[in-house]
């Protein structure tokens, strides 16, 4: 397969650092793998999965850094096959599947036309005779419904923040299109050569981008960690923007996500949080981030449901 990367050259590279950073920052939790599938449950939407190739950031067959072994799925079509058996094992009637490589997702959506809504990463540094960074073949493939979602946006990783120029046409289009965007604000690492700043995920960085785009869906990744007081303070000013769980559910320590998902409970959120599984390379982690959501004993089950599914059948507007 001739790939068609979305992406600069070195983002991968530096994406890359992002995510051996958390591997290393963040300690191995012992996950509750085994509930998330015992108790009964309505659908759920996934509002971040991946379709990488298996070699994006490192050599296939990574440690999955909870467990501390690699998948049973190891090349590009079993990480596919895998986290698809998933979706329909879990009962998870729609995902939003972004990835760099555009032929993976038409892939993926092939496979599960019901179920992928296929998304492309935009991180703002790509060429602009990238045929898929066009802005006019963007708006062709969305109207044709190749396309569902933008994202996710990975300014960050660049060094750049969502306010920067380059990204302008991008949410200009999505505006126009009724899009959702998912943007990636909050984790990673500064280790190496990379321009990541954990200040540019600072969800207040996004004010300026609402301002000029008043209409636009967009929503947080990974709910702005660590800025629990920064995005409490983007919600309360934008009724408009949600947020997704994305990695916090299966990777960070249950004290921590449990500390965090709280305050946002605490702070009258919880009908605009909505589950994300972020599982990378790694099909069980869907698995993983169910049972770290079903683990929150402080969670109501009409709160549970929301976060599963009714927050982000609204802001897909899955029952008009």
């Amino acid at each position: 397969m001739t790939k068609k990367i979305l992406h600069h050259p070195r983002s991968g590279r530096y994406l890359a650092w992002a995510v051996v950073g958390l591997l290393l920052v963040f300690p191995v939790i012992t996950a509750d793998v085994g509930g998330a599938e015992s108790k009964s449950r309505g659908p759920i939407i996934d509002m971040h999965l991946h379709a990488f190739p298996a070699d994006f950031l490192g050599p296939p067959g990574k440690l999955n850094p909870v467990t501390g072994k690699p998948s049973a799925a190891i090349a590009t079509e079993e990480i596919m096959a895998a986290s698809l058996a998933n979706l329909k094992r879990f009962n998870i009637v729609k995902a939003v599947l972004c990835g760099p490589d555009r032929e993976l997702l038409d892939k993926w959506k092939a496979a599960s036309p019901d179920r992928i809504i296929a998304s492309p990463m935009i991180n703002g540094k790509s060429s602009p005779q990238d045929p898929h960074y066009n802005i006019a073949s963007l708006r062709r493939d969305y109207l044709a419904g190749q396309l569902g979602a933008m994202g996710e946006v990975t300014a960050q990783f660049q060094g750049l923040s969502p306010n920067d120029p380059a990204l302008k046409p991008y949410f200009a289009l999505a505006e126009e299109l009724d899009l959702p965007v998912g943007v990636h604000m909050g984790p990673g690492t500064q280790r190496g050569a990379s321009p990541l700043r954990m200040s540019l995920g600072n969800p207040l960085e996004l004010e300026e981008v609402l301002v000029r785009h008043p209409n636009l869906r967009l929503y947080v990744m990974h709910a702005g960690w660590p800025y629990l007081q920064e995005i409490k303070a983007l919600l309360h000013n934008y009724p408009q923007v949600y947020v997704d769980l994305a990695t916090l559910p299966w990777l960070w320590p249950r004290e921590e996500f449990h500390y965090y998902l709280e305050g946002l409970m605490r702070a009258g959120y919880g009908k605009r949080l909505m589950f994300g599984s972020d599982q990378l390379f790694w099909p069980e982690a869907i698995e993983m981030a169910i049972a770290g959501i079903e683990s929150a004993d402080f969670l109501t089950e009409e709160q549970k449901r929301d976060i599963f599914y009714n927050n982000a059948a609204r802001f897909l507007r899955l029952e008009q």
